[in-house]
């Protein structure tokens, strides 16, 4: 263990050297807190992701003890109550996949992105049963497809049966959080599941699921990193912080792929060998959002209008975060 925590600590400060816009934006976050500080940072995560990596490692403590900040951690299945958590300011900070935001924004949440993972979508596929006569997803017209509602999964399972060149009236949406959706998978109560890692690798280990379609055969899909409006505008410099703090623990797992899957595993009970296919697929990145991805965010907003899924038209450019000047 020795060794490898010392090269998690050069890999970490390789990052924060490496992660010039981040550390120039927020290099000095520490020393220029403003003195209304606040006493704690409640942090909402999920089964995955360098969330969970930095809630096992200790990241967020070891960055924020100095400053007499105490870090709390909350788990969430998904996305969407993540960030109504986050709007209701009952954390201030979270990562979800790409339409809970879309969804929150339409409803006026109080919420803005700090950063992003950019992502090709591997982390996410369309399910079937392994003696399933379904081989593509055209195949779907009139069968159920179930998916939790507001999630990366909702958005995979729209562009999928877009690119399928469906209408999305053509399939039977079944809304479902992951661990319904799972047990009505294993009973044969729908006919195809969208689902993300680690619920995707837990599927297929377990119940020999098969890929009907995966997600970066579809289309990009990125995460993202959000924060209470009224915490941030508070606190700019201390979010800021915390983003960097990420942008480090992204470069170490990505360059550690074995070790985040025992941390997962170990943080979650799942079996090692799901969090291996899990964190093998992965994408670790963290940066502030690109034009490329916004615009990439800006196209799933837009398909869920035209489908009349959210109830209006958002720009997601105006929600996203410019951190404060070094």
């Amino acid at each position: 263990m020795p060794i490898l925590q010392a090269a998690r600590r050069r890999a970490l400060l390789a990052a924060a050297l490496g992660a010039p816009l981040l550390a120039a934006r927020a290099g000095r976050a520490q020393s220029q807190l403003p003195q209304g500080q606040p006493s704690e940072f409640r942090i909402g995560f999920q089964k995955s992701g360098p969330l969970l990596v930095a809630r096992q490692n200790g990241d967020f403590e070891r960055a924020f003890a100095p400053l007499g900040i105490a870090v709390n951690w909350l788990e969430f299945t998904y996305g969407p109550p993540l960030l109504e958590a986050l709007n209701v300011g009952s954390i201030d900070f979270g990562a979800v996949g790409d339409a809970p935001p879309i969804f929150a924004q339409a409803a006026r949440a109080k919420l803005l992105y700090v950063a992003a993972t950019p992502s090709r979508g591997a982390s996410q596929a369309i399910l079937v049963p392994q003696d399933s006569p379904l081989r593509s997803v055209a195949e779907l017209k009139g069968r159920r497809l179930a998916f939790a509602r507001g999630s990366s999964a909702h958005s995979l399972a729209v562009g999928a049966v877009e690119k399928a060149g469906l209408a999305w009236s053509d399939i039977s949406p079944v809304e479902l959080p992951p661990a319904d959706a799972g047990a009505a998978f294993a009973r044969g109560n729908i006919d195809a599941w969208s689902i993300w890692d680690p619920f995707f690798a837990l599927t297929e280990l377990q119940r020999n699921a098969r890929v009907l379609v995966a997600g970066d055969a579809v289309e990009p899909q990125s995460s993202y990193f959000l924060a209470n409006r009224g915490f941030t505008e508070a606190h700019p410099r201390l979010v800021a912080q915390a983003v960097t703090v990420l942008a480090g623990v992204g470069a170490w797992s990505d360059a550690h792929r074995e070790e985040v899957a025992r941390l997962g595993a170990e943080a979650t009970g799942l079996p090692i060998e799901a969090m291996r296919r899990a964190a093998a697929r992965a994408a670790f990145e963290v940066a502030p959002l690109s034009e490329a991805v916004i615009a990439q965010q800006q196209r799933v907003a837009d398909r869920f209008h035209r489908l009349k899924l959210i109830p209006r038209a958002v720009t997601v450019r105006d929600i996203v975060w410019q951190p404060p000047a070094a």
